[in-house]
C-alpha cells in the first residue's frame, strides 16, 4: 500500500523535540513493517523547505540551508518521489470546481489530485479533518496507526 506523506509528517520527522516526533516515527515503522511505500512530491518538499528554513519568530524551524538540504536528500533516499503532470492538473481543476475549493485549501486539493494521478489512496497527515470532504482519498493521522 502506498501512502502520501503530508508536509506536517515530514516536519515531525526532523523536529525531534516535537511531541509528535515519536508518534510519527512509530507510525512509519509500523506501516513499513506491513509493506507500505511512502511518497512525496515537489509540493510538500517545497512546503517543508519553507518551514524548515523560516525564522522561529515566523513559525519556522530556523534551520540552515545545509541542514534543510540534508533533510531533503534523506527523504529522497527513503521515499518515492511522484511527479506532477498534466493528469494532476486536470484532476486538480476537476476537484476545485466540484468541491468549490477556495483560498489556501487549493493546496490540499492539489495533494488529492496528485494522489489520484499516481493511484495513491491514503494520505498520512496530522490534519486529516482538512481532507474529509474529498471522497477520492482517505486521510489517516499517524496518531491512529497501531
Amino acid at each position: 500500500m502506498r501512502y502520501f506523506l503530508d508536509t506536517n509528517v515530514l516536519l515531525r520527522l526532523v523536529e525531534t523535540a516535537h511531541p509528535f516526533h515519536k508518534i510519527t516515527t512509530h507510525a512509519l515503522k509500523n506501516l513499513k513493517l506491513k509493506g507500505a511505500e511512502f511518497c512525496i512530491s515537489l509540493q510538500n518538499a517545497s512546503e517543508f523547505w519553507n518551514v524548515c528554513t523560516r525564522p522561529l519568530e515566523n513559525n519556522g524551524l530556523n534551520q540552515s540551508i545545509d541542514t534543510a538540504a540534508k533533510h531533503l536528500a534523506r527523504f529522497e533516499q527513503l521515499f518515492l518521489y511522484v511527479e506532477e503532470n498534466s493528469e494532476v492538473y486536470r484532476n486538480w481543476i476537476d476537484i476545485i470546481v466540484r468541491y468549490s475549493v477556495v483560498g489556501v485549501k487549493v493546496h490540499d486539493a492539489k495533494i488529492v489530485a496528485l494522489m489520484m494521478a499516481h493511484n495513491i489512496q491514503t494520505l498520512l497527515t496530522f490534519n486529516a479533518a482538512d481532507f474529509k470532504r474529498f471522497s477520492e482519498i482517505v486521510a489517516v493521522s499517524p496518531k491512529d496507526i497501531a
